[in-house]
């Protein structure tokens, strides 16, 4: 993979790739331009760099890799077989770090759920214990109601 700039692009996309080619036989061989978001890719077939054609979403398939390349908000990222983004490990931290913090969220919740329940079956034992103190009161028996 060839990051190209102006200095480089040149080069690159001549003499590297000859040398990728001829000298270290690799399989594959991309460089991708991110001022221009130019992204070509080659593989080596018969001895002979091919161009790797472009799927329906614009991304090339790396055999090495098991991953299509592709731009995606203007970057250079990987995709699964399926077409799925590969997170960038950041945004692999930060979904871990939300799902941590959902779960933690999710059992506070369910903690002063089941504390308003207590608090509410308290409340009816204390409306009840009222209630038969008041009856008591009146001179009736509440365990015969």
């Amino acid at each position: 993979m060839e990051i190209l700039s102006d200095s480089t692009a040149n080069i690159d996309r001549t003499k590297k790739k000859i040398l990728y080619q001829n000298t270290f036989r690799t399989p594959n061989y991309f460089w991708f331009d991110p001022n221009t978001l130019e992204l070509q890719g080659f593989r080596l077939i018969a001895g002979q760099y091919q161009a790797i054609p472009a799927n329906e979403n614009g991304y090339l398939w790396s055999e090495q890799l098991e991953l299509y390349l592709g731009i995606f908000e203007s970057k250079l990222r990987y995709f699964t077989v399926d077409g799925q983004l590969v997170p960038t490990p950041q945004e692999a931290e930060l979904e871990q770090r939300q799902a941590k913090e959902q779960i933690l969220l999710e059992k506070e919740q369910e903690r002063k759920a089941k504390e308003q329940a207590i608090l509410e079956k308290e409340q009816a034992i204390l409306e009840k214990e009222k209630l038969a103190q008041k009856l008591r009161e009146l001179g009736i028996d509440p365990e015969t109601i």
